[in-house]
């Protein structure tokens, strides 16, 4: 197995995850896959989405930021496989965004199921830093899951698409218990450690008392910090009980997580850049919004959206599902 594909393995196994409970299992089970001897490099390769680096879309005044696929802290296989977004690169978008005087209002474009607790809350404390200079708009265009709310509840507002899908609070960490596979290969994995817990959790061996005992304390501290982000973000009138009791883990439609203050609105982005812009004093803005008004509800999303990355998404999902037949 290539070191590469080792490394993202002991990434995925190694943190708790925020991700909606459909795509963890298909990226492990591929990595499980090539850990076992029975996966190919070709069949990783097809996963792979090659995006442009391009710039940062704008709408006059306001700066676009997109927030597609899967979360990670850093750019790796996973990042890849998904089609994903880092947290570093996230930040260093909003930090562009934050020092431009020319950009008055700033909108998280989302569409993502979620991804890695490593560097999530800590982005999530860059939006709710930057809302106090200069308005955060997220917006679910069309997934906001997991991860994906937890960083943009710490927004000023959250705006769904009709169709969008929300919510999914919860954390788990995953355990693949390899033994069997290895032995199939005539393998038989010996770990030599000093220091005790070093090599708890192994994938060797089937999970023991202790080692679940400390992931669960791990996805527990995770989960709790998430809902105290989304309790401190969402403001007067959120709490703790209401998010694990109410709320839970679900995924919402737009209607329903509107009704139990999930989000603050249902609009398309389309619909969010006309009102931002239509409200805003600048006469050029007024100019952009007018390209934003439309009666046609089968309307293009504007050129400032990269459609190749949405396409990118789908087409990657499909891809990665037909690779678990």
């Amino acid at each position: 197995m290539p070191n590469r594909y080792a490394h993202v393995m002991s990434f995925a196994i190694d943190h708790p995850w925020a991700i909606d409970p459909a795509m963890l299992p298909v990226l492990a089970g591929i990595l499980a896959r090539h850990v076992a001897g029975v996966g190919s490099q070709a069949e990783i390769a097809a996963a792979l989405v090659n995006r442009a680096n391009l710039p940062q879309p704008r709408a006059g005044s306001v700066a676009i930021i997109p927030v597609y696929g899967v979360l990670a802290p850093r750019m790796n296989m996973m990042s890849e496989m998904s089609g994903g977004t880092t947290f570093e690169k996230l930040t260093s978008q909003l930090r562009e965004a934050m020092a431009d005087k020319t950009v008055k209002t700033i909108v998280l474009d989302v569409n993502s199921p979620g991804g890695s607790v490593a560097g999530n809350a800590e982005f999530a404390r860059e939006v709710m830093k930057a809302r106090t200079k200069k308005p955060i708009i997220a917006q679910a265009q069309y997934t906001m899951g997991s991860a994906a709310y937890h960083l943009s509840a710490a927004a000023t507002e959250i705006v769904a698409a009709p169709s969008a899908r929300v919510g999914s609070i919860g954390v788990y960490a995953i355990h693949d218990d390899m033994s069997k596979a290895l032995a199939d290969l005539g393998i038989k994995r010996t770990y030599v450690s000093a220091g005790d817990g070093k090599v708890d959790g192994n994938e060797a061996e089937p999970l023991t008392d202790t080692a679940r005992a400390r992931m669960e304390s791990s996805v527990a501290d995770a989960y709790n910090q998430f809902v105290a982000n989304v309790v401190h973000g969402r403001g007067a009138g959120m709490t703790a009980e209401k998010v694990k009791k109410d709320w839970k883990a679900r995924v919402y439609g737009a209607d329903e997580a509107l009704s139990i203050g999930m989000i603050d609105r249902i609009g398309t982005l389309d619909e969010t850049l006309s009102r931002i812009l239509s409200a805003s004093s600048d006469a050029a803005d007024q100019r952009v919004a007018y390209d934003f008004h439309s009666t046609d509800d089968t309307a293009q999303e504007p050129a400032t959206v990269t459609a190749q990355d949405r396409q990118a998404d789908a087409d990657l999902e499909r891809q990665l599902l037909e690779m678990q037949l």
